[in-house]
């Protein structure tokens, strides 16, 4: 289901990306659409090399302090993405590419991309110990009691016996 959705949405970019330039050159003719968007994807190559440089060098001072650079791993990440959708002709593909190019809305995007992917597939892969819903107390059954064999356990040492 989630597949289908996201191929689905994936499809759907494209799509309104060609009904997007078509409503645009009709108000605007089609040179000046055609410069705009390569304006845009310029510009916005620009904005992504100027804040792939400033990522580069928190990382390198997060690296020199000894700390885990979690955010700029991210943002990497955020801005090869940005960079993709900014290579992509059609203005929808830009404006998803500047709003994850810009600091002001891919430090929200992080933020929610922490939450909603990052944390509980770590949570998954440790088993709960990321978020702290593990189970610390007992036997996880539901009525509190816990049935042994007699049989399948001893009691003392190996000389009890």
């Amino acid at each position: 289901m989630r597949t289908r959705t996201l191929l689905a949405l994936l499809l759907l970019i494209p799509l309104s990306d060609a009904l997007l330039l078509v409503v645009v050159a009709q108000y605007i003719n089609l040179v000046p659409t055609v410069a705009l968007v390569v304006l845009t994807g310029l510009v916005g190559m620009l904005l992504v090399r100027a804040e792939g440089r400033h990522t580069l060098r928190s990382l390198q001072t997060k690296f020199a302090g000894g700390e885990l650079p979690t955010n700029e791993l991210m943002d990497g990440g955020l801005l090869i993405a940005a960079g993709a959708f900014l290579l992509t002709p059609g203005l929808v593909t830009d404006t998803i590419g500047f709003l994850l190019a810009i600091p002001v809305t891919r430090y929200p995007i992080r933020e929610v991309l922490k939450r909603a992917v990052v944390k509980p597939y770590l949570d998954k892969q440790a088993e709960g110990f990321i978020s702290g819903n593990v189970w610390v107390g007992g036997f996880p059954q539901d009525d509190g009691v816990y049935d042994a064999d007699p049989n399948s356990y001893r009691f003392g040492g190996e000389d009890s016996e």
